[in-house]
């Protein structure tokens, strides 16, 4: 029975790390969307393309964006790291909001 529970116990804890890192970037990916809706809101009501990126930043550590202006959109892409110890890809969110717009 020891030699069992000494075998199943760090597979349970791994699984269980693997779980809450998933979690985590759950998380992440939900915040950086979040950011990205108002960084965009922000450009799109005439504020600098340096404020959105600091709403970015302060959202989601590491999180950085490029603003792009189509027809009278103004979009932002956003990616930031998924703060996982395994390597993955980054978490990328998209949002626009209308140009001129309250």
């Amino acid at each position: 029975m020891t030699a069992e529970f000494a075998v199943v116990l760090p597979a349970v804890v791994l699984v269980l790390a693997l779980g809450a890192g998933v979690l985590g970037a759950c998380g992440r990916q939900v915040r950086l969307q979040d950011a990205a809706a108002d960084a965009a809101r922000l450009v799109a009501r005439g504020e600098t393309v340096a404020r959105a990126q600091s709403v970015l930043a302060d959202a989601v550590g590491g999180a950085t964006g490029i603003v792009r202006h189509r027809d009278e959109f103004v979009c932002v892409d956003a990616s930031a790291p998924a703060g996982l110890p395994v390597p993955i890809a980054a978490l990328r969110a998209q949002s626009c909001a209308l140009a001129g717009g309250l």
